[in-house]
């Protein structure tokens, strides 16, 4: 299954660290202007995976932002992911926006059909619209060549507003991976995870700790390291005791972190190696990948 891909190559690279690829043109290096947006963006990408290649195991392409950069901007999305694909990395796409069942099946169609202009592994889809907007992704996953990662938890600050709320004696997003779970009755890798898995905030530790004991096949895809209380320690929660099952998405920090460090940017290659092997040493202070 493609999930074990995923986890075979954390095990290679002993580094549960996944590429985000999300940007506005104001978080570019200055100097990858003024080509076109599009264009200095999918530069900034290509040249982000050619230095990570054989250092993170996955990168994660946000559909939203090339689109809203225009026609040019879908066109070097594809460039991209099919960069991406071909330096090695597990992928895995921002679904375009879904918004009822019909949209869920026309994007499973496209993205996990044959020859699709959008390749990649794993797809992240909501679940606050219900099942019949997950079901058009499942026949890819029980084929065995995709995944999907379900949106149950989010690192943004009002989520607990409605992601927290107490529903029949559960949290709403508990309930969710409730739903995600029965999804993936059935569907289970060599590693013993499904190609089902799901997208948690890495600043809800207690929520990562209950995740992980109560749904120990599921995936899971911590997303929003970097933010306010999504440390390593709080993401290792969601792994196993063997340091399976679960991989941390660097967000922003990777892509901006000359910002972070008040560079010019002409160096933010090197600064986003730096964030990573940060990323990498405290992730290995609190688990040991076997």
């Amino acid at each position: 299954m493609s999930i074990d891909v995923l986890q075979e190559k954390i095990r290679k690279t002993k580094c549960p660290v996944m590429l985000e690829l999300s940007a506005s043109v104001s978080e570019l290096p200055p100097h990858i202007l003024p080509q076109t947006a599009a264009e200095g963006y999918a530069r900034v990408c290509r040249e982000l995976l050619d230095a990570l290649k054989g250092v993170v195991p996955a990168v994660r392409v946000s559909f939203s932002s090339f689109a809203l950069l225009g026609a040019e901007g879908i066109t070097q999305l594809t460039a991209v992911l099919k960069y991406a694909k071909r330096l090695g990395y597990y992928v895995t796409l921002d679904a375009p926006e879904i918004l009822g069942s019909r949209a869920a099946q026309r994007t499973a169609d496209v993205v996990f059909g044959a020859d699709s202009p959008f390749p990649c592994d794993s797809l992240i889809v909501l679940s606050y619209l219900g099942t019949d907007c997950v079901r058009p992704f499942l026949e890819g996953c029980k084929t065995g060549k995709k995944d999907i990662f379900v949106v149950i938890r989010t690192a943004n600050r009002t989520a607990p507003e409605l992601q927290d709320l107490r529903s029949g004696g559960r949290l709403v997003h508990i309930a969710g991976a409730d739903l995600v779970n029965r999804c993936a009755e059935g569907l289970t890798g060599k590693f013993g995870y499904s190609p089902v898995g799901i997208l948690s905030a890495a600043n809800a530790p207690d929520s990562l700790r209950a995740l992980r004991e109560k749904y120990p096949r599921l995936f899971l895809l911590v997303d929003g390291y970097g933010a306010v209380g999504a440390n390593a320690k709080n993401c290792a929660y969601a792994f196993d005791k063997l340091g399976h099952g679960a991989i941390v998405c660097g967000g922003g920090s990777i892509l901006r972190a000359w910002q972070q460090a008040e560079s010019d940017g002409s160096d933010y290659i090197q600064q986003a190696q730096l964030c990573v092997e940060r990323m990498k040493r405290n992730l290995s202070r609190y688990i040991t990948i076997l």
